[in-house]
């Protein structure tokens, strides 16, 4: 049976783990605990909810982007990694991003909401319809005043001036908003449209949240008309999305999709696009099976990685002198405490109490009587000061006057 080191099994642990794609870049909510400051700049605390906890950190390289100071009790949303710290065996989260849930309620409620209607089919591919190529009337869903409508009329006017363009004017932020949009598809679908356009500008998950409804989700699955949806920014999704025919990451750029560029030559563009998309999909379907295994490599080997681990073994090293030249002092303190009491004990004047005290005659120490005689002067130190004497008479042991 081979035997392995704890070093062994750590890295092995930390292998698997970094090869799993899920937990490389995940987002995690949940409530701070036991949040403290490293005072190198890393940030150390725990992740926890009404299940369980995770320990986490944020290495000071990170915290730049950190626009408030973390605490216990706030509730945050963390955008990060999972990695092993091989030294303690013990794996945690690895934080990149952490923002303030303010709109928790919203986010739980979008997400039953979106599996509502994918478990009903409304995301389903299968339904989907296929863009036309030339359309000659595009309808929009979309504020009138605001900056997505100016955007479309003039892409459409640069790429192909001939398409009609019908606006239906709608609400698309606020009370009333997803019953506006509703309608402006349902009139527009009627009207024989070749393709329809609904979105809006960027915003918070409020702004956008009308996109977000059932009905307007219903509305965008149950029309005959194929529909592309460009709401808010790329990094922006609303359900109207998922339900509509083609996503688009805003609303420039689902006109560029609903309108073609004939004014450089549709159809050769068409065939060019055509045969680069077959030849990346054959390539994608070949490499694809490697693609994550690639991935984990290049992140076990990441110096990034290196670093954070060396990182915290220079945080765990600081500690531990930090500890060890606190020991050291106290250790000298406590013999610089024994020597000072040894010696006070032997400190001559230490000694002059209870009616003792130090004889000199002459400057001399007087050790013996014998070396005194009647008419000498004496000087006797004691505990609290010095006295000076007169010798009258001197009695040695052996009887003898001096």
């Amino acid at each position: 049976m081979r035997i392995y080191s704890v070093g062994q099994v750590n890295n092995y642990i930390k292998n698997i783990i970094s090869q799993d794609y899920l937990l490389k870049n995940l987002v995690i909510k949940g409530e701070v605990s036991n949040c403290k400051y490293h005072s190198l700049g890393h940030i150390y605390f725990s992740l926890k909810d009404e299940t369980g906890m995770l320990p986490a950190v944020m290495f000071k390289g990170d915290t730049a982007g950190l626009d408030f100071r973390l605490a216990d009790g706030q509730c945050v949303i963390i955008a990060g990694s999972i990695g092993v710290y091989e030294r303690d065996g013990r794996y945690q989260l690895y934080a990149k991003q952490i923002k303030l849930d303010g709109a928790g309620r919203l986010f739980e409620e979008l997400e039953r909401l979106k599996y509502k209607l994918n478990e009903e089919g409304l995301f389903d591919f299968e339904h989907k319809k296929p863009i036309p190529a030339f359309p000659k009337k595009v309808g929009i869903v979309t504020a009138q005043t605001g900056a997505a409508i100016r955007d479309i009329m003039n892409i459409a006017k640069r790429r192909n001036p001939y398409v009609q363009l019908v606006l239906y004017p709608a609400k698309v932020q606020g009370e009333g908003a997803a019953d506006t949009i509703v309608k402006g598809i349902k009139v527009l679908d009627k009207m024989g449209m070749d393709t329809i356009i609904i979105g809006r500008g960027g915003g918070s998950i409020e702004d956008l949240w009308a996109f977000n409804e059932e009905k307007v989700v219903r509305a965008v699955y149950e029309a005959n008309t194929p529909i592309i949806s460009g709401t808010g920014h790329e990094i922006d999704n609303t359900l109207a999305d998922y339900a509509a025919d083609l996503r688009a990451p805003t609303p420039s750029a689902a006109c560029e999709m609903a309108i073609p560029d004939v004014m450089t030559s549709v159809k050769e563009l068409n065939r060019m696009e055509n045969a680069l998309m077959v030849r990346m999909d054959n390539i994608i379907s070949r490499y694809h099976s490697n693609i994550d295994l690639f991935e984990a490599k290049l992140q076990r080997l990441s110096p990034k990685a290196k670093l954070d681990q060396q990182n915290q073994y220079l945080a765990d090293l600081y500690d531990s002198m930090k500890r060890a030249m606190e020991r050291k002092y106290d250790d000298r303190r406590h013999r610089l405490e024994v020597l000072v009491s040894k010696l006070d004990g032997l400190s001559p004047t230490a000694k002059l109490v209870n009616g003792f005290g130090y004889i000199e005659s002459c400057g001399n120490p007087v050790t013996s009587a014998s070396s005194l005689k009647a008419g000498d002067v004496l000087n006797i130190t004691v505990n609290d000061g010095e006295i000076t004497a007169d010798i009258k008479e001197v009695i040695c042991k052996d009887g003898k006057e001096r």
